[in-house]
């Protein structure tokens, strides 16, 4: 194990389906869910169907940049 490498890295996830054009004023912003993961086991982008508080349906969120 290499020391001072943290392995499981924080990452930000965010709506798919939330998009900045098509907002209206009953739905203001996007949703957004902080979560974890283990870099050596997903190396690649995270997607997960999660919740959207805006759109009140469950849709993708997607990995995205800090």
């Amino acid at each position: 194990m290499a020391k001072g490498k943290d392995i499981r890295v924080i990452v930000i996830l965010e709506c798919t389906g939330c998009d900045k054009k098509s907002l209206n004023k009953e739905s203001i912003g996007i949703s957004r869910y902080i979560t974890k993961k283990n870099r050596h086991n997903m190396p690649s982008r995270v997607e997960l169907r999660k919740f959207c508080s805006r759109c009140c349906k469950h849709k993708i969120h997607a990995e995205i940049n800090k």
